[in-house]
């Protein structure tokens, strides 16, 4: 049962497929796609494929699978040949023979995928690095594939997300911060707004973070299950005004979509969020309402933490400067303590 759904916001193809309860093998993920009628064949799977996940797992194209295996493939169909240096502008935070440490705009996306292959992060990097065009690999090992489309970048931001992202510029630093990104040995705090009030002044949200069945873009909160991948964000209120919050989250996990998740888990949406959030009648052209505000990381060779932070961006500053006059701003009553083991 093939289902292929094409979306005009992200102009990419979905592939969506459950293998047959009486199916009696164990095949190569490619192989078998490339059986099915009309299947996608192994070549295209290689030299297309963005995202290849069974069962809610990545998986690689040699993967078996076997009866009432869930397939999900997402794909993209102009993919190039390599991805070229670009003069985009960038705001440096901070930069030595390591690392290159970049305060985001909104609206640029970190590394070159479906529907988005030029004007990134690392186009833009590679320009400023002064390297050259990445030649596009072609491997069978699709993890390789994707991992050649984002050279330096060991974390990411959403497109509508801005503020502090960490690069490496050689793969002695690369392999340093991946491991803290791993295993959490770093903090990232955010600052956002959101249309309505988080349940508490303050909060630590623990849950399963899964594909939302009726729309592959979105990603839903699950409780009392074990699909999906965990999640844990910590949130305190900074101010109410209103209907609105301005809140400080710290992230102990890094999930896609993480915060903006949680904050429509808690029924209380980031302002201007075009995918879980809707429309705002104050506020009817808001954009996403989320910045990485602030990081403290352990440079490459460094034992002591260093901490870099993105000023707030003017988008927040108008949004609560209208806030003040339509609303009087009411200081939260935190509590002494916040529950759960930080």
């Amino acid at each position: 049962m093939k289902k292929i759904i094409f979306t005009e916001q992200w102009k990419m193809p979905f592939f969506n497929t459950v293998v047959p309860d009486d199916f009696s093998n164990s095949e190569r993920l490619d192989k078998y796609i490339s059986s099915l009628k009309d299947g996608m064949n192994r070549s295209k799977l290689k030299s297309s494929a963005t995202e290849i996940l069974v069962n809610g797992k990545t998986a690689k194209l040699s993967s078996k699978v076997k009866a009432r295996d869930e397939i999900s493939i997402q794909w993209d169909e102009n993919i190039p040949t390599d991805i070229i240096p670009e003069d985009i502008p960038l705001q440096i935070i901070f930069e030595n023979d390591n690392v290159t440490v970049v305060n985001k705009e909104q609206g640029m996306v970190t590394h070159p995928a479906a529907g988005n292959w030029n004007g990134t992060l690392v186009n833009a990097l590679l320009y400023h690095w002064k390297r050259q065009s990445i030649q596009e690999i072609q491997d069978e090992d699709i993890n390789k594939v994707l991992a050649n489309r984002r050279p330096g970048i060991v974390h990411r931001l959403d497109k509508d997300t801005s503020g502090i992202i960490i690069t490496a510029k050689n793969s002695f630093a690369e392999e340093w911060l991946s491991k803290q990104f791993l295993n959490k040995k770093l903090h990232k705090e955010y600052i956002l707004i959101t249309k309505g009030r988080p349940p508490a002044s303050a909060g630590d949200v623990k849950t399963q973070i899964i594909r939302d069945p009726k729309d592959r873009k979105k990603y839903k909160a699950a409780v009392n299950t074990q699909e999906g991948k965990f999640a844990r964000t910590l949130y305190k209120v900074i101010a109410y005004y209103g209907n609105y919050t301005l809140i400080r989250v710290r992230l102990k996990t890094g999930r896609t979509h993480q915060i903006r998740v949680h904050m429509k888990y808690l029924g209380c949406p980031i302002l201007g969020d075009p995918i879980y959030g809707k429309t705002d009648s104050l506020f009817s052209n808001a954009t996403l309402m989320l910045h990485s505000r602030q990081m403290d990381i352990k440079l490459p060779g460094e034992k002591d933490f260093t901490r870099f932070k993105a000023g707030v961006p003017e988008r927040f500053y108008k949004t609560i400067e209208i806030l003040k006059k339509q609303f009087s701003k009411e200081n939260p009553v935190m509590p002494k303590k916040l529950g759960g083991k930080k």
